[in-house]
């Protein structure tokens, strides 16, 4: 079976990749059936001849998911649609902190409501 998957490059803790078209049998550093493109996950640099990567889907060569990915996310030019995540990640701590004051200000909000519905009635 064909496969497409990354070829690892670089040194020690830097990692570049090239795409390449191998069979499944073989290792990971032997000579490719074709060469499709890099990829820099530090850097989100990439460049891959998507047409060619098609075809070769099409012909019934199986993408690892990573490679998968970087199909779906590859522009028209080759390069990656990468959009940073706007999200922060925060400790637990903070996450428990910002659920108490929502909760706090949903009971003032509601009292609130309360009070008015009441002067209103009065």
């Amino acid at each position: 079976m064909v496969k497409i998957r990354l070829r690892r490059l670089g040194y020690k803790k830097n990692p570049v990749y090239r795409v390449v078209v191998l069979n499944s049998t073989t290792k990971r550093e032997t000579a490719p059936i074709q060469q499709l493109g890099f990829y820099n996950p530090k850097t989100k640099e990439m460049k891959l001849d998507k047409q060619s990567a098609l075809d070769w889907i099409k012909k019934g060569a199986q993408p690892t998911e990573t490679v998968q990915f970087l199909i779906n996310n590859c522009r028209e030019d080759g390069t990656l649609n990468y959009v940073k995540k706007e999200t922060e990640k925060l400790s637990k701590k903070a996450q428990a902190k910002m659920q108490a004051e929502k909760e706090a200000a949903a009971k003032a909000a509601e009292e609130a409501e309360s009070a008015s519905s009441d002067a209103v009635q009065a």
